[in-house]
């Protein structure tokens, strides 16, 4: 394979590009578990295959790590807020075929929508999985 001048340059032009994108950085440390503001976030030239281009996309969401000041925003370290904590008692439901059982539980993880995490059923010590509901409420699986 013979490298001409032509695509050296062609090459170099590419590069110089990707500088123009931009990465979502953190304004100021923001802990871990905290939901993130519009003002807690600016943007810095450069662009990160697994980052953000843009603060509404982190805006609302939750820090799963701890954020520095000047760091990119990584996609693995924010997510939706958590809206069960851990040792929160929650409502554990479980539907099959007609059965429907409510009962209170312990929450052993924190979770978002959608997520699942162990709960400890208060009446018989049992732990479950379930997967955490918009309401708030556990959907237990069998």
């Amino acid at each position: 394979m013979t490298i001409t001048a032509a695509s050296l340059t062609l090459v170099l032009i590419l590069v110089a590009d990707t500088s123009l994108a931009d990465t979502v950085v953190p304004a100021r440390p923001i802990r871990a578990q905290s939901i993130i503001a519009e003002a807690d976030l600016t943007v810095r030239a450069g662009d990160l295959a697994n980052g953000f281009q843009n603060t509404a996309a982190v805006a609302g969401q939750e820090a799963r790590v701890v954020l520095y000041p000047g760091r990119p925003i990584l996609i693995g370290d924010i997510g939706p807020p958590a809206i069960v904590a851990r040792n929160q008692i929650v409502q554990m439901r479980y539907e099959n075929n007609g059965l429907h059982i409510v009962t209170e539980g312990r929450a052993l993880d924190r979770g978002a929508v959608g997520d699942r995490l162990r709960i400890m059923n208060l009446s018989s010590r049992a732990t479950l999985v379930g997967r955490v509901m918009q309401d708030g409420t556990i959907k237990v699986s069998q």
